[in-house]
């Protein structure tokens, strides 16, 4: 099959101008046109300074297939799915490389009322079609319109929450230079909060570095500004802010998987009995606060299709990775980066008390290893040989996602990447920080052995 070196599972992602530029932009447009036969596609972009051209690009070759653009102009990703279901369109891409660095860029997908668009349903099919560029002669020009959305889009945001509950936050916010600044502001005057804004204006260039928090030393502007500012918490994003990542009120850097069962207990009070769905990298504790909260857990496989179709399976309310996306049934089961806090200041009004208090009993009881990302040279051979060597101990192994081993006491998962040349690794335990400690180190010890 012709091949283009841009396209990934889940999305395309590459390097401008060698592995991505307006020529392949185009031609994918075409070739979404051509597997979807849509009437009209939203279109937007992020921050980055290629964005607006590859954009265009992407526009006109949709219009020269006949097919209208609805451009909804710069935002995030979750902007382009909320165009997706709330607006007659049937589709939407956004022009966005998330986290990666400034000389990259790459397009996310979705069909109508935002159902993901992966290589198990239709990216192959334009991957083939864009690489092939036989198209044909050019049909009647459809229309591009420009259409702001941003005002429907607060609307929606702030349904989520109850005004009435909320209580005055001092609230550090990140946005990297990426996009999320321009929502703070949309929302900032129906809310009852002061915001600390750091890295606030949208710059393609990243003064401060590449938009990732998941990165330690793109933390520390964060947690030295909820410090010196007494604030309650504090918000980093992403560049296309489809992810949020919390920092309490002394300035601690709260992993992503606590924020599950945290998200899931707050809906849950709205939403009695519902089903959440959860990820296998890391799970006991969300296992228990759903439970607690009288919910069902039902786990998938990661990635976001995955994920996304097990909450449309089960009408889940919400769905968790801990990796920060974070997904909702009134959001057209899309992850969203803005949802996440305002229900976590919400839950913190509701109960008097702060984040740190929130979470650090999670932490004590099922405090886990974060995750380890490894480059080895054979992850098939080294999943063989864990399942091998701890089959005898273990109380249950599954293969949901690479490898998952538990024991009474400690628990790991580990998975290739979906996205990149990465051997993924996550370990927990129940309440036991050293046995946490060596059972990582011995893991990580014995897949270095294996991969020799």
């Amino acid at each position: 099959m012709d091949t283009l070196a841009c396209f990934k599972s889940y999305d395309v992602r590459g390097r401008v101008p060698d592995e991505l530029n307006e020529d392949i932009a185009y031609r994918i447009g075409r070739a979404y046109a051509q597997c979807y036969r849509p009437k009209t596609v939203a279109v937007g972009y992020d921050i980055r300074l290629t964005s607006p051209q590859l954009s265009n690009a992407l526009a006109q070759g949709l219009a020269d297939s006949g097919v209208n653009v609805m451009d909804i102009g710069l935002g995030g990703t979750e902007e382009v799915y909320f165009a997706a279901f709330n607006e007659e369109v049937d589709g939407g891409i956004c022009i966005t490389a998330s986290h990666n660095p400034k000389d990259y860029n790459g397009l996310k997908f979705v069909g109508k009322k935002g159902i993901p668009i992966s290589n198990n349903n239709g990216l192959l099919d334009i991957e083939r079609l864009a690489a092939i560029n036989e198209f044909g002669a050019k049909k009647a020009l459809g229309k591009i319109i420009k259409k702001s959305l941003k005002q429907a889009y607060k609307k929606h945001l702030l349904s989520y929450i109850d005004g009435t509950k909320l209580t005055p936050l001092k609230i550090v916010v990140n946005a990297g230079n990426g996009g999320a600044g321009e929502i703070i502001d949309l929302l900032e005057d129906s809310l009852p909060f002061e915001f600390i804004k750091l890295n606030h204006t949208p710059d393609g260039n990243f003064p401060h570095g590449v938009p990732n928090p998941l990165l330690k030393d793109n933390r520390l502007t964060t947690q030295q500004a909820v410090i010196e500012h007494n604030a309650d918490l504090g918000i980093a994003w992403d560049g296309d802010f489809d992810r949020c990542f919390f920092f309490d009120e002394t300035g601690d850097f709260v992993d992503g998987y606590y924020m599950v069962g945290l998200l899931a207990t707050a809906l849950l009070k709205v939403h009695p009995g519902a089903a959440i769905i959860y990820d296998p990298r890391l799970y006991w504790n969300t296992l228990e606060m759903v439970a607690q909260a009288g919910g069902k857990a039902i786990i998938s496989k990661t990635g976001h299709s995955f994920i996304k179709e097990a909450m449309r399976k089960e009408n889940a309310i919400y769905g968790g990775e801990m990796s920060a996306h974070h997904y909702f049934k009134q959001f057209a089961y899309c992850d969203n980066g803005n949802i996440p806090w305002l229900l976590i200041c919400q839950l913190i009004a509701e109960k008097q008390t702060s984040l740190s208090a929130l979470i650090n009993d999670c932490k004590k009881r099922f405090p886990c290893s974060g995750e380890i990302n490894l480059t080895v040279k054979n992850t098939p051979k080294i999943l063989e040989r864990l399942t091998e060597h701890y089959q005898k101990d273990a109380v249950k192994i599954d293969f949901i996602d690479g490898i998952g081993v538990e024991f009474s006491q400690w628990r790991f998962n580990v998975r290739a990447s979906n996205t990149e040349p990465l051997l993924r690794v996550n370990v927990e335990s129940r309440n036991d920080q050293a046995l946490l400690d060596n059972a990582t180190n011995e893991l990580l010890a014995l897949i270095r052995r294996l991969d020799d």
